[in-house]
């Protein structure tokens, strides 16, 4: 088992990590299950490869030089994410091939517009099982999930990535409300605030020429989801993103008033990362996506 000295003995430096650990030798080959005999000779091969002793003995006692000390800790936690990121994307085991997960911060965008679309993408990919999650929270690597949707979040991890919708906002009320009115009734009837989503209605106050004195100040809600049925059932306004109103719009249940659409400069991505264990799946899903949210643009109210 000599090293070659051009080779970068890998096991060895496993086994080395696990011995500076452990504390020592023995523990090492406990927690490896291996023999003793087989680390200590792991442990040469990699103190020929450097030409240095990497554990001394002290009594009954071996204790980590300062070289060792310095290659463990340099090494410990690379080699960590090294064994983690393999095991994560190991494609053997997989037991439902035909799954993913879609992790988003997007939870109006997924109850009003995603979710009820799921059942033609799960129809055009064979019947794949979607699940959804929703978290505000940054997702982490250890997080099961195959794809982020988000406005505000980012993914520390390799992936593909794209653009699905640049948001826009409309100010959109109750047909028997707004039908036949002009901006001006954003003046008169009160404007529901939505807590989750402070940066709305400042940005269309200021697209619209509008500051927050000119406007009657409505219902507080945590998030959009919530305000949908008070604007379609009283007499009050809300400004929301235009995608998640489009099916109410087209089905006649909100009427957006004319000229209230602006942009609210917020762009929605969607991110499939490396470990997937249906990469191809995913990234399907994210071109799926993409093209669905470009077909949610409703027409111009007359």
């Amino acid at each position: 088992m000599a090293a070659e000295h051009n080779e970068v003995p890998l096991n060895a430096i496993r086994v080395f990590v696990t011995i500076a650990r452990e504390g020592s030798v023995t523990r090492a080959a406990s927690t490896l299950g291996t023999t003793q005999s087989s680390v200590s000779r792991y442990l040469a091969v990699l103190q020929d490869y450097f030409g240095t002793d990497l554990v001394q003995r002290r009594g009954r006692r071996s204790e980590l030089t300062e070289f060792g000390r310095l290659f463990a800790n340099a090494v410990a936690e690379p080699l960590d994410t090294v064994c983690f990121t393999a095991k994560r994307m190991r494609r053997r085991n997989r037991t439902d091939a035909n799954r993913i997960v879609v992790h988003t911060s997007l939870s109006t965008f997924a109850y009003s517009f995603l979710i009820p679309n799921l059942q033609a993408f799960s129809a055009e990919m064979g019947g794949v099982v979607v699940d959804v999650i929703s978290s505000l929270s940054p997702p982490r690597s250890s997080d099961n999930f195959d794809i982020l949707l988000t406005r505000d979040l980012c993914v520390a991890e390799p992936a593909d990535d794209w653009a699905i919708y640049n948001e826009m906002l409309v100010c959109v009320g109750a047909p028997n409300h707004v039908m036949g009115k002009t901006l001006s009734t954003a003046r008169s009837m009160p404007i529901l605030n939505i807590t989750s989503r402070p940066d709305i209605l400042p940005t269309w106050l200021r697209a619209m020429n509008l500051t927050a004195k000119d406007i009657k100040s409505g219902a507080r809600y945590d998030h959009n989801y919530l305000a949908l049925p008070a604007v379609i059932s009283g007499k009050c306004l809300l400004v929301a993103p235009e995608i998640i109103v489009s099916d109410l719009v087209r089905k006649g249940s909100l009427h957006v008033i004319p000229g209230s659409r602006t942009s609210s400069g917020m762009q929605y991505r969607a991110y499939a990362v490396d470990r997937s264990d249906n990469p191809e799946v995913a990234r399907a899903f994210c071109r799926w996506v993409a093209r669905l949210c470009k077909k949610a643009a409703i027409p111009e109210a007359a």
